[in-house]
């Protein structure tokens, strides 16, 4: 999926910058954040996305970083993308600088956390940035039910910030390629390569109907005992 996930990110960055708008992304601190600094950094050298100024505002992204570039050898990443990682953004500190942001008035990509909306700096700048069709609040992962995340994407008219409810007017995308949760097809081709049949099985993280499908699935499939535990469910001996 590299080649869709990066194409859409250069539709929406590269439209983005036409009308002058800035993309503000709510994104995960830890993996999520990076990925996407790696992905700017590799498009901008490609010169597929204009070259406009990046921002990672996010204190434990900023710490999350320094770690991916401090342990170079225990990852994937070479030495240049490592490095990348710290200079392809801004990365910003201080809460002046991070209050400093919602005054930017030019083309930007501002990351941010939390990454489902629901608190940290991200939120200011979606206060700041939501009601201008300019912009675009790009998310990259998967957004649950309940959350502002889940609201912008499902279409919603305004959204609640500190009290009061701001119409949106930005554009709002989805890249879904990004999600670090495997589908129910790779959750099962995995579970199918365990070299011997578990005991128990507990599907524990996700909504109710899609738990419950994949609950069926690994027992119709595997036939193994499996099961949905309720919320404060105890397991063990």
């Amino acid at each position: 999926h590299k080649r869709s996930e990066e194409a859409q990110l250069i539709d929406v960055i590269t439209r983005t910058a036409a009308r002058g708008g800035i993309v503000i992304v709510p994104a995960f601190a830890v993996g999520r954040a990076q990925a996407l600094l790696l992905c700017l950094h590799e498009l901008k050298k490609a010169h597929r996305i204009p070259d406009i100024p990046a921002y990672l505002n996010s204190p434990m992204a900023a710490d999350a970083t320094g770690i991916y570039q401090a342990h170079c050898k225990e990852h994937r990443l070479s030495k240049e993308q490592c490095q990348a990682l710290g200079t392809v953004a801004k990365i910003v500190t201080s809460v002046e600088e991070s209050k400093r942001l919602n005054e930017l008035r030019w083309p930007a990509v501002i990351v941010s956390a939390s990454g489902m909306a629901t608190g940290g700096r991200v939120v200011h700048h979606l206060k700041a940035f939501v009601s201008d069709a300019r912009n675009t609040v790009l998310f990259a992962g998967f957004q649950p039910a309940g959350t502002r995340g889940a609201a912008l994407l499902g279409g919603a008219d305004s959204i609640k910030i500190h009290g009061a409810y701001l119409p949106v007017r930005a554009e709002v995308v989805n890249l879904e390629m990004l999600s670090a949760h495997a589908d129910r097809a790779g959750l099962l081709a995995w579970i199918g390569r365990l070299p011997h049949a578990p005991k128990q099985v507990y599907v524990t993280h996700g909504e109710p109907v899609a738990s419950d499908s994949l609950r069926l699935a690994i027992e119709e499939q595997f036939h193994w005992p499996c099961l949905v535990p309720e919320q404060g469910a105890r397991v063990g001996r």
